[in-house]
């Protein structure tokens, strides 16, 4: 099929590649505009874009998605249908209804609409997560669904080792959408309502430690924030000390396993205390 792919983040870029790889590679990316990164704050591409690039295929960065000239470019590349994958933007009409657009949703949906299914997931203490391959639809990740499928959330998964689970899986399905949907034989079925639950951006209040809460609730924290935000303790001094690795001790208590002291890399807790002794 003739498809044009809507992404930005670095797990979009990796469903790229999967779709890029697949008899419905992308005429056209649609991605978000470059933004400054980093203590340089220089301006730097979206990791959809950079995949996109990388793979030779078309970009456009529009300031919006639902201006008239997106329109314009999306239909030049002829798509029979569309793809968004965490795009970052909300896709407004006409271009909603202009197509059908397949989203892919790192959520056994309905559970987990929203900005940050895989941490809340995590936080949540979830034993199994998923992806969702849906219709987008006005409300937010509302829409029929039409692929589903199931994978364990292991006791030592993070973020990082969830999301990558996640991105293979995601490319996996969405190929799969796409092949059932130039069979004809793609059906959707309507969430149900009853069972949504919303994952919240994440704020900054997320990552802070609380040494009141139980030991087990802050190590799903840790878990579900790196290695790409990271939790921290509030330090007596005022500062705050970067923790990216903790564990349950038999006893019930968090013991840190990495940590990062303010404008320092990240070390062995070991180290860091011997580090505080000289």
């Amino acid at each position: 099929m003739r498809t044009v792919y809507l992404g930005t983040s670095a797990f979009a870029g990796e469903v790229l590649r999967s779709l890029a790889d697949s008899p419905h590679r992308p005429g056209l990316v649609v991605s978000r505009p470059d933004s400054p990164q980093g203590r340089g704050r220089k301006l730097t591409a979206p990791p959809t874009v950079a995949v996109a690039r990388e793979l030779g295929i078309e970009v456009f960065q529009p300031e919006t998605v639902n201006d008239e000239e997106t329109r314009t470019r999306v239909a030049a590349a002829q798509p029979e249908a569309l793809c968004v994958c965490a795009f970052g933007a909300l896709i407004k009409e006409p271009l909603l209804s202009d197509r059908l657009i397949l989203n892919v949703h790192p959520s056994l949906l309905p559970r987990w609409r929203g900005a940050a299914p895989i941490e809340r997931a995590i936080l949540a203490g979830d034993t199994e997560t998923g992806v969702s391959i849906m219709q987008l639809t006005a409300g937010l990740d509302s829409g029929p669904v039409c692929l589903q499928e199931r994978i364990a959330i292991e006791p030592d998964d993070d973020y990082g080792t969830l999301a990558a689970k996640l991105e293979r899986l995601s490319g996996k399905l969405i190929v799969s959408a796409f092949d059932e949907l130039a069979a004809g034989t793609l059906d959707f079925t309507e969430q149900d309502e009853a069972h949504v639950t919303y994952a919240e951006k994440l704020t900054a209040e997320d990552r802070r430690l609380d040494p009141t809460r139980p030991a087990a609730e802050l190590a799903l924290r840790v878990r579900a924030l790196s290695p790409h935000i990271g939790a921290y303790l509030d330090q007596p001094d005022g500062t705050r000390l970067g923790v990216w690795q903790a564990r349950v001790t038999n006893e019930d208590q968090l013991e840190l396993v990495t940590v990062q002291p303010p404008g320092k890399r990240p070390m062995s807790y070991e180290d860091y205390l011997r580090g505080l002794k000289r």
